[in-house]
C-alpha cells in the first residue's frame, strides 16, 4: 500500500512513517523544510516539500495514494483560530483527492472538551470550538468519503517527547515546585507514541471502518499522580497552584481530559504494549537536558 503522510517529520507522524515503512508499505511524507526532507528521505520514505498551504501539492500527492493520513497540525497556541482553519482547508483538500473511491483518509483530532466527569467514547461528538478537523471530517463523510478521525490524548509520551509534558517539567524547574491545579484530580488519558502509530497503521490497513478511533492506553492519570513523578525526579515538592502559577497552560492543565479506548480495541484488535505514562515519566531521560 502506497500511503500519503502528512506531518511526516513530526513527533506522531514519525513515529507512523517508521511503523508503515517497517510493515512493508510505500510512505509519501511531507516536508515543509529542506533539512526535515532529508531527514525524512534517510527512513526510506520519498518527500513532498511543501506546506500545508500548497493545497494543489496536498491534493496531487493525496491523488496518487492509496491511503492518506493527516497529522500535521500548527501547534502554535497564540494562533489557535488560523491554526484550525488551515486544518480545515487542507483536510478538505486531502478529501477532494480521494472522493469517489475506497481509499481510506485519516484525519486527527484530540479528546479535550468532550465528556465531564467520565471517560470520553468513541460515540462523543466534538464541539470543540478549537478545532475544525472532525467537523471537516463529517463533512467529507456525507459527500460518500471515507474519512476516519484519530483522536490522541493530551500526552503521547516516549523519549523525545516535546509535548505537555515536557512543558510541566520545565515549569516545575522555573517556578521550583511541581504543581497540579486545585486538588489535582483532574485526569489525562495518554499513550506511548509507537502504541499511537500502530493504530494508525490498523486503521489504513482495515480501511477505516469506523467513523471515530481513541488512540487511548491510560485511560485517565490523575494530574496529582503526574505531578508527583515530576517532583521526585527533580527534588521538588509537589503542591497545589492556582491558575497563575501555569500560565497560558493554565487551562490544560486543569481540563479533565480522560477516555476509554473499549470500541476502538475491540474493532482494531489493538492492544497497547508500550509503557504506561507514568512508567515513561519515571525514565531519567524524560529530564535529560
Amino acid at each position: 500500500m502506497h500511503v500519503f503522510v502528512t506531518g511526516a517529520t513530526g513527533w506522531v507522524g514519525s513515529a507512523v512513517v517508521e511503523e508503515l515503512i517497517r510493515a512493508g508499505h510505500q510512505v509519501t511524507g511531507l516536508a515543509r523544510t529542506e533539512a526535515k526532507a532529508t531527514a525524512l528521505a534517510a527512513t526510506g520514505a520519498q518527500v513532498l516539500l511543501a506546506t500545508l498551504d500548497d493545497l494543489d501539492a496536498l491534493h496531487r500527492a493525496a491523488s496518487s495514494a492509496d491511503a492518506v493520513i493527516h497529522t500535521a497540525f500548527n501547534h502554535d497556541f497564540s494562533k489557535m483560530a488560523e491554526n484550525a482553519e488551515q486544518d480545515r482547508r487542507a483536510i478538505e483538500a486531502l478529501g477532494r483527492a480521494v472522493e469517489g473511491s475506497d481509499r481510506p483518509l485519516l484525519v486527527t483530532s484530540g479528546l479535550s472538551g468532550l465528556a465531564q466527569g467520565r471517560p470520553a467514547t468513541e460515540t462523543d461528538p466534538d464541539s470543540s470550538v478549537f478545532r475544525k478537523s472532525e467537523a471537516a471530517a463529517r463533512s467529507l463523510a456525507e459527500h460518500g468519503i471515507r474519512v476516519a478521525t484519530v483522536r490522541l490524548p493530551p500526552s503521547v509520551h516516549g523519549l523525545g517527547d516535546h509535548g505537555f509534558i515536557p512543558i510541566l517539567i520545565n515549569l516545575a524547574r522555573e517556578k521550583g515546585v511541581s504543581a497540579y491545579p486545585g486538588e489535582g484530580q483532574n485526569r489525562w488519558a495518554g499513550v506511548h507514541r509507537s502504541d499511537a502509530a500502530r493504530l494508525y497503521r490498523l486503521v489504513v490497513e482495515q480501511g477505516a471502518t469506523e467513523p471515530i478511533y481513541h488512540a487511548v492506553a491510560d485511560e485517565g492519570v490523575p494530574f496529582q499522580e503526574i505531578a508527583a513523578v515530576i517532583g521526585r525526579r527533580l527534588g521538588l515538592p509537589v503542591e497545589s497552584r492556582g491558575p497563575e502559577h501555569f500560565g497560558w497552560f493554565a487551562r490544560f492543565a486543569s481540563i479533565d481530559m480522560c477516555a476509554t479506548s473499549a470500541r476502538t480495541r475491540s474493532v482494531l484488535d489493538w492492544e497497547p504494549t508500550g509503557p504506561s505514562l507514568l512508567a515513561d515519566l519515571d525514565q531519567p531521560g524524560y529530564y535529560a537536558g
